[in-house]
């Protein structure tokens, strides 16, 4: 009887008690936009060693991730590379808005294949961007929905370079792809952020956008609705000094007062 009682108090504590490996599971799944893929690749890593974090990371184009969220995908934290996608997100509510922070800041640039003869164009009124790539096709992110591509379009708009172009434009699912064709040498140009052409090797920046020829590039951060509780934990290492340091090494403005 004794032995019996024994084994109903062990069971109550097992259930009562958590594992070690429960007590230990602080996992946090993290959507972040494309470009930011290998600054925040090293954020996450650095977190994980200080807190012994599982980070699992989506890197897409913030409309996909916006758009999947709202599906009901399981995330913790967006991370978007325009404030349309996050205010979307936000207006779906979906997004804890008091967490919210406009973090980064970035520009865009043209961006040709290493070997190609273009080199130091001048971005400016008059800037005939069809004519500079003959018969070659532009990468960019698609211009009715990823952010790279919005800048992009609107930037050209502006400087009377749109219409033109145009039709030479090929439409990348994000950033990154677009990248992935100037490299490969299947686009002449390219116009993405200047973080992507950076990290890069296949690739050189020929020219750089005016910061007034299209809408502030801004990275707005967020835990989602459903976030668990160390994702306030997460956000507060995105603003940190050790992260702000990794941030501008990939040459990201950092746009918050560092915390310490």
């Amino acid at each position: 009887m004794n032995r019996l009682a024994g084994l109903v108090l062990a069971f109550a504590l097992s259930l009562a008690i958590p594992s070690p490996a429960a007590a230990q599971d602080k996992s946090l799944t993290i959507f972040a936009a494309a470009s930011m893929k290998n600054a925040l690749d090293e954020i996450d890593a650095a977190y994980a060693a200080k807190r012994g974090a599982k980070i699992t990371v989506s890197y897409a184009a913030s409309s996909a991730l916006a758009r999947q969220i709202e599906q009901g995908a399981p995330a913790d934290i967006f991370i978007s590379a325009d404030t349309d996608w996050m205010d979307y997100a936000i207006g779906k509510k979906t997004i804890n808005e008091p967490s919210r922070v406009n973090l980064l800041g970035n520009s865009i640039v043209l961006i040709a294949p290493k070997d190609s003869k273009i080199d130091h164009v001048n971005i400016g009124p008059g800037f005939d961007l069809a004519k500079l790539a003959g018969d070659g096709r532009i990468a960019t992110g698609d211009v009715k929905s990823v952010p790279a591509g919005k800048y992009a379009k609107a930037a050209l708009e502006k400087l009377d370079a749109w219409q033109a172009a145009e039709p030479k434009f090929a439409m990348a699912v994000d950033v990154r792809a677009a990248l992935t064709l100037v490299a490969r040498g299947e686009a002449a140009l390219g116009i993405v952020y200047s973080t992507d052409a950076k990290v890069e090797p296949g690739v050189k920046i020929v020219g750089t956008f005016p910061a007034d020829s299209h809408p502030a590039i801004i990275y707005p951060v967020a835990a989602t609705t459903t976030a668990k509780p160390e994702a306030s934990d997460y956000l507060v290492f995105l603003r940190s000094i050790a992260a702000k340091a990794i941030f501008e090494k990939y040459g990201f403005k950092f746009l918050v007062s560092p915390s310490t």
